[in-house]
């Protein structure tokens, strides 16, 4: 048994300890299934009975809280609070402090049996995540978690989930924060550009209010589109290099990242491979997105900051400059179903039926601009959001490394 400060004969005691319980008995240690029971709704609820409002939550495994709502009070467990919730499948942890009633199957409800308060049991549950590596043994590997917890009798458990609840409530308000501002984003572009059947938007600014209707075209009337190249795995793993070669895989991380810019890959290549390869670089202020299978219905887009390669799962669209700006076209795509104009079994959208997407365009580019900048001073306070965000995220993650025993876990 392994911790990170030191190891007794008589427990474990973690590296950060509060001033008023350092001279306390150490920590002692058992299994989750030493510490809990399961509960037994009354019953389960179909995904065709939830409601968007009702008197009970509805939980399963999803990662919300809540995924709907019941007044169906014969499904709904009323005691015991509060109440660990584990999915078999997500491995998501919740905890739930109010009646609820269980929506689908794949979720174990957990109960403290009296040793260790069921705050604190969360954030230890939350401290030691279950991989999602074999669904079928993802509750007998929960089981056999070893668990380190102060005794019972002390107020240090308390305080330390108290402790760990603030962030959670902090993380929670910056995640709020940010679903706030991206729907004002997303009302604010629905008012920015023209409804189906209008050639004005509702919403212009005044400098534009007399500039004229905007007009209807082909993409390809202000957009070039770039296609992407086939990627040897024998240049594959270059972690450094003058040229980053992006695939669908790094377009996903950036834009979760809460960012409309992409300057980092897993695989660089330099002027030597591209001379091998016989390919073009895409330039700087290209919008890129995945261009073939499920990632098209994600329409992620994000814009290149530097010469770059992409793979031939991609495609760029590069604005002409001069009838378009940049990031006026990434707002435009941003609002463009990709896979209304895919076609086959996989679904794959052609460069052809890129460059045939008809579009609305203002008749100057200085309104361009004024778009794009009002929509950019939004997505800058997203990203600093999501950073926040972050910075959170991992503060919560150290601190949990100092507050709980490194103990390694045996598994039955």
């Amino acid at each position: 048994m392994k911790t990170n400060e030191k190891d007794t004969k008589q427990g474990v005691v973690p590296a950060l300890r509060f001033p008023e319980f350092k001279t306390l008995a150490p920590w002692q240690t058992d299994t989750v299934d030493n510490l809990v029971s399961t509960i037994t709704p009354p019953c389960k609820l179909n995904t065709s009975e939830y409601q968007k409002t009702g008197e009970y939550p509805i939980v399963d495994q999803s990662q919300d809280l809540y995924c709907g709502w019941t007044n169906n009070q014969s499904a709904v467990i009323f005691q015991h609070f509060p109440l660990i919730i584990f999915g078999d499948h997500t491995c998501v942890i919740k905890l739930i402090n109010r009646p609820f009633a269980q929506g689908a199957d794949g979720i174990k409800i957990l109960k403290s049996r009296g040793l260790v308060d069921p705050h604190f049991l969360y954030q230890c549950l939350e401290n030691k995540p279950i991989t999602q590596e074999s669904y079928k043994r993802h509750f007998a590997l929960l089981r056999s978690k070893i668990i380190a917890y102060p005794p019972k009798k002390t107020r240090e458990q308390q305080k330390i989930a108290e402790c760990l609840s603030s962030i959670d409530a902090l993380i929670k308000a910056a995640e709020n924060k940010i679903d706030e501002l991206k729907a004002h984003k997303k009302g604010l572009m629905q008012q920015l550009f023209p409804a189906e059947g209008k050639s004005v938007p509702a919403l212009r600014f005044p400098e534009f209010q007399n500039a004229g209707e905007w007009t209807k075209g082909p993409l390809s009337r202000i957009g070039e589109v770039l296609q992407g190249y086939g990627f040897p795995e024998k240049y594959q793993g270059k972690s450094l290099g003058k040229y980053p070669f992006y695939k669908v895989s790094d377009i996903s991380k950036a834009v979760q990242t809460g960012c409309n810019f992409i300057s980092k890959a897993a695989n660089y290549i330099d002027d030597e491979e591209l001379d091998i390869l016989k390919i073009k670089t895409i330039p700087p202020g290209t919008t890129i997105f995945a261009r073939i299978g499920e990632a098209i219905r994600l329409n992620r887009r994000i814009v290149t900051t530097q010469k770059c390669i992409i793979d031939n799962n991609t495609v760029g669209i590069k604005a002409i400059p001069e009838n378009a700006i940049d990031l006026f076209m990434y707002y435009i795509l941003l609002q463009i179903d990709l896979i209304d104009f895919a076609g086959g079994v996989v679904p794959a959208v052609t460069k052809s039926a890129i460059e045939n997407i008809p579009i609305y365009c203002p008749p100057t580019k200085s309104e361009q601009q004024k778009i794009a900048d009002c929509l950019s001073s939004v997505d800058d306070l997203i990203t600093i959001q999501t950073n926040r965000l972050e910075a959170l995220k991992a503060h919560k993650k150290g601190l949990m490394q100092q507050l709980f025993p490194n103990i390694d876990d045996r598994e039955e």
